[in-house]
Order: C-alpha cells, then sequence, then structure tokens
C-alpha cells in the first residue's frame, strides 16, 4: 500500500511538472501555425478543456492585418532576433518618436498611436519585437530581451538623426522593454511615455492567474521558473520597479484606475523610483487597454504638453 501511494504521487508530480512546464512553453512562445486564440473557459468543450490543461493556452503569432497610411520605410536590424520596424517620416519634424508595442501585439495595432504622434509633428518608428510582426522568432519574454530590441532601434535613430529629439513610447510589455533598456544599456532618449508597465514579472504572472479564477500560491512561481529556464532568464530580477531607480529623463506614466493586470501600487510604486521630472496622469474609467480607442481625446491633454516640454 506505502509503495502504491509513493508511486501514485510521483506520477501526479511528474505530471503536475508536465503541465505547468507545457504552460510556461505556451505563455512564452506564439503559435505561427494557429489561427485562433484559445477561448475562455466557459466557451470551451469537455475535450477542448482538457487539452487546454494539459498543453496550456494558445496565442497564435502576431501578423498584420493593416499597415500605415503613409508613405513609410522598412528597416531591419539585428538584435536578439532580425527585427522589423517602420520608419515614418514627417516633414520638418520635431523629433522622432520610437514605438514598442505589448504582449502578444505587433507593431500595426500601435498604428493609431503613430498617427496622433504624426500629427504633433513627429517622426515615428515603429518596431516589432521579437517573436511579433515582420521580426523573426516565436518567443517573449515579457520585457526583458525586448530591452535590447529597445537599444537597438534607439541606437539607428541617434545615427541617422543625430541632431533631433528622441522619445520612446509603449504600453504595458514595450514600457517595460523601455524601462529596461535604460537601464542596463544606459540610452539616454529625451523623454519617454510609458503606459501601464507592470512592477514585477512575479506580479503580473500573479495578476494572470486571478483574471482566470486560479490559485495564485505556488503555481506561479513554478510557471516562472520553467518559464526563465526556457528562455535563458531569470524572472525574478525582471523588476520594473528597480529599473525606475536609474531613470533620470522627463518621464510621462500613464495608467488606467481600472486596470485589472496592474495594481494602482505597482504604478505608485515605479512613480516614486523615477529620478528625473515625472508626471502621472490617471483615466479612472480605463482598463489594460490601447488608450486611444476610447479616451484618445484625454490622452491628448496629458502627452500634447509633455512632448513640449524642452
Amino acid at each position: 500500500m506505502k509503495k502504491a501511494t509513493i508511486i501514485t504521487l510521483t506520477l501526479l508530480f511528474l505530471l503536475a511538472n508536465t503541465v505547468i512546464y507545457n504552460h510556461a512553453y505556451q505563455f512564452t512562445h506564439f503559435d505561427p501555425n494557429a489561427t485562433q486564440r484559445t477561448g475562455k473557459p466557459e466557451q470551451l468543450t469537455l475535450p477542448q478543456k482538457l487539452k487546454t490543461l494539459f498543453n496550456g493556452i494558445t496565442i497564435p503569432r502576431p501578423t498584420h492585418t493593416s499597415q500605415p497610411t503613409q508613405p513609410f520605410k522598412t528597416i531591419y536590424l539585428q538584435s536578439h532576433e532580425k527585427i522589423e520596424g517602420w520608419l515614418i517620416e514627417n516633414p520638418n519634424s520635431k523629433g522622432t518618436i520610437i514605438q514598442f508595442h505589448g504582449y502578444s501585439s505587433k507593431k500595426s495595432g500601435i498604428l493609431n498611436y503613430s498617427d496622433e504622434f504624426q500629427k504633433l509633428g513627429y517622426n515615428t518608428f515603429l518596431i516589432d519585437f521579437m517573436g511579433s510582426g515582420g521580426s523573426t522568432g516565436n518567443a517573449t519574454t515579457i520585457g526583458y530581451k525586448e530591452s535590447k530590441d529597445v537599444r537597438v532601434a534607439y541606437d539607428y535613430i541617434k545615427e541617422n538623426y543625430p541632431n533631433q529629439k528622441i522619445i520612446l513610447h509603449g504600453p504595458s510589455m514595450g514600457a517595460v522593454a523601455i524601462m529596461k533598456s535604460i537601464h542596463d544599456y544606459d540610452i539616454k532618449p529625451d523623454q519617454i511615455i510609458i503606459e501601464c508597465p507592470f512592477g514585477s514579472m512575479r506580479k503580473t504572472t500573479q495578476a494572470r492567474f486571478e483574471a482566470m479564477n486560479l490559485p495564485t500560491f505556488i503555481l506561479p512561481d513554478w510557471l516562472l521558473l520553467y518559464g526563465g529556464l526556457q528562455n535563458g532568464f531569470n524572472p525574478y530580477k525582471h523588476v520594473p520597479t528597480n529599473y525606475a531607480k536609474k531613470i533620470t529623463i522627463p518621464t510621462l506614466l500613464i495608467t488606467g484606475a481600472k486596470d485589472a493586470r496592474v495594481s494602482r501600487q505597482e504604478i505608485d510604486d515605479i512613480y516614486t523610483n523615477l529620478k528625473g521630472q515625472k508626471t502621472l496622469k490617471i483615466l479612472k474609467n480605463a482598463q489594460h487597454e490601447n488608450y486611444l480607442h476610447r479616451y484618445k481625446k484625454e490622452w491628448l491633454t496629458f502627452v500634447t504638453p509633455f512632448l513640449s516640454l524642452q
């Protein structure tokens, strides 16, 4: 009886490890063959639920469904992967705004931001992170290795537009990658606009478990362990709250008061640690989303004066 119990527990432990390993892989790797993301649990049949439980959710590789309406150049740069950017020049521009998308998105998903920056008189350079859009690879590290993509894009603009103002903009994972790039590579843009960055990899993983009504005890840490091993980084050191301590340039931090993915405490901690001139703006009804879909006028009242800073 004792031997049977040990065997059963061992098999359950191995099964649990396999399940968590698969979930970690699916969370950090996009599926180039998939066309649909895994639906909500209540939408799945029993076989689909069992498959998802064992293999993890399926996230299709982000692909473009649109392009800029203005003339643009496609630029390729070498980072961890070969990354693709769209450079849209503005006659008599005030500078260049380099844009970075969020998790499981792509540069065409932030074209509406580019349109507004263009109206304000700026060149825009939209970047696909590794694993997304026109860039190579299928993996994502939720902003950790993507920080090199930020540095490579910044270096390109700095070299080709040496006398122009450079601003970095990104929502969510894009904001985190910007912060880490400044922290790790000491790049020096003139300003940054960051939207809803998470405070730590651990906290954002726990928030996703909460959003799926799953336990946040042990499971998120188990997922982080395997995700880090699979992708070659330490997720516990991925802490934007700490990255903020090395940011001394003017920063506009925007968040939504109803964001279920990033807590207000995380935002406040990041804001407190920022060392330079800083502004915090709250969209009182916004969630974790593209703010221009519903709050463009309010967003512009934050961004327009910030960009005018000398």
